[in-house]
């Protein structure tokens, strides 16, 4: 009689929650780096591209906006069926996927296949990504949770800077003859090692009260995000012809016709893509906010010093991606003095994170006014370290303020959510800052381009410096 009791209670006794050990959350960050690294590692590849494959400025801004559009588009998506299905079958099949498009773009024999392979990129990052933030959600807590958050930021950071780095020394290290197509076929190894260490160290999670795709809500955020995006990235190359405004004039209706999708789907009891519920979050309202305009800035500054420093000065892929090397190391280091600085200032290093990036950026408009045509590694050096430890300051605790009162359950959706939003940014910084520069350099020169975007950045930064004030003072 006892026996068969206790046998009872054990057998309902609820399941401890599967743990991410060291080994599982190297495996997931490696996950979260390879899209961002490939979001910008095409920037200095481009004139190479180009080149090899008789493609158009319109059509390398596709092989740039396909992945990206693509990504911004499908993530909430993908962190939904994380929540359906598993995240880590999930983020096992979106790296398989990765994987397969990157060698697509490898091989790919015209600019048209390589814009679709890229297109088909970007919707496997979309697959993978969420997983990573949602695992790290769902499988840790308390301090394991902050520091594994930390280091999030820190990747997510250190990949979008590293990206053009690599880009540029894979192009000239030309490995057995692939030229540009290396910055794609690097992601083949890394992915099966990937898998490799996913289907020994990842645990599987998802949602204890798992929710149906909301096929409404899905279908108009995807026209939503399209209607912006899609014009915005090709509208300079292509003349900006009537489709590019009736697209932007299509935004607001479309995103106003998801809200309220949504939110009849949410009062009739059944479950959106996004509860609106989700935003009464004040820590993910403000943080969201504020990362709008610092993702803007952070990847309109990297595509245009990336121009500047191939175009106008005629640097090849090494010395224009090496010339941000200080900013990456710089910010590598800081971020991992991140998590003590929030445990004894609390979110008032953001704060002082904007100050520093505007000190940063300063820096270096000062630099390139007095120097041009001179501008490198040198010179860049003080105002790029400068801005790189300010970065590190803010993106990585912002990342950790969106997602620090989101639910367990809800932990892929609020992955998604978060995703999208600095996704969809990080296009329209390259789109905006990009296009603002473009246009300036036959009117102003180049010097005179750089140095006006750079300021109009510098505002950004003085907003997002301004909206940091409104974060909580603590992170839960």
């Amino acid at each position: 009689m006892t026996e068969t009791g206790t046998l009872t209670t054990t057998a309902r006794a609820p399941a401890s929650p599967p743990a991410l050990g060291g080994l599982g959350l190297f495996t997931v960050l490696l996950g979260a780096a390879l899209p961002l690294i490939d979001f910008f590692i095409v920037n200095v590849a481009l004139p190479t591209i180009g080149h090899d494959l008789n493609a158009s400025e319109a059509v390398l801004e596709l092989v740039v906006a396909g992945y990206g559009v693509a990504y911004a588009v499908l993530l909430v998506l993908g962190g939904r069926l994380g929540d359906l299905f598993g995240r880590r079958r999930l983020f096992l099949g979106g790296m398989a996927a990765f994987g397969l498009t990157s060698l697509g773009c490898g091989l790919a024999p015209t600019a048209w296949t390589l814009v679709a392979a890229r297109v088909a990129q970007g919707a496997a990052s979309a697959a993978m990504l969420p997983q990573v933030l949602a695992t790290i959600q769902s499988a840790t807590s308390g301090p394991r949770r902050a520091k594994a958050m930390g280091l999030y930021g820190a990747t997510a950071g250190l990949s979008m800077v590293a990206g053009q780095i690599l880009g540029g020394l894979l192009v000239a290290a030309d490995v057995a003859g692939t030229g540009w197509r290396s910055v794609f076929l690097v992601n083949v190894p890394v992915v099966v090692l990937g898998l490799v260490l996913a289907r020994r160290a990842v645990p599987e999670t998802r949602s204890q009260r798992p929710e149906p795709v909301d096929a409404p809500g899905t279908v108009l955020l995807a026209v939503a995000l399209l209607a912006l995006l899609a014009p915005l990235t090709e509208g300079r190359a292509a003349g900006w012809p009537l489709w590019t405004w009736v697209s932007l004039a299509l935004f607001p209706l479309a995103a106003v016709a998801f809200y309220l999708v949504e939110r009849r789907a949410d009062r009739n009891g059944r479950t959106p893509l996004v509860p609106p519920s989700l935003f009464e979050l004040t820590s993910l309202c403000r943080g969201l906010i504020m990362m709008v305009p610092f993702s803007i800035g952070f990847s309109g500054f990297m595509f245009v010093i990336a121009v500047a420093l191939q175009r106008g000065e005629g640097l090849g892929p090494v010395p224009a991606g090496l010339a941000l090397a200080p900013m990456a190391v710089v910010f590598f280091a800081t971020s991992l003095c991140g998590p003590r600085l929030i445990a004894r200032f609390g979110t008032r290093v953001v704060t002082a994170g904007g100050l520093l990036q505007a000190v940063g950026l300063a820096l270096i408009a000062l630099a390139a006014w007095r120097s041009w045509p001179d501008l490198g590694v040198v010179r860049l050096l003080p105002g790029a370290a400068v801005a790189g430890a300010g970065q590190a300051l803010q993106l990585p605790v912002l990342i950790r303020i969106v997602l620090s009162e989101v639910p367990a359950a809800r932990a892929g959706v609020g992955s998604g959510v978060m995703a999208t939003t600095q996704q969809a940014a990080l296009a329209v910084g390259v789109a905006t800052l990009g296009t603002l520069f473009l246009s300036l350099v036959p009117s102003h020169g180049m010097r005179d381009a750089l140095v006006t975007t750079l300021l109009v950045q510098l505002a950004g930064v003085a907003l997002t410096t301004a909206l940091s004030l409104r974060l909580p003072r603590t992170i839960s």
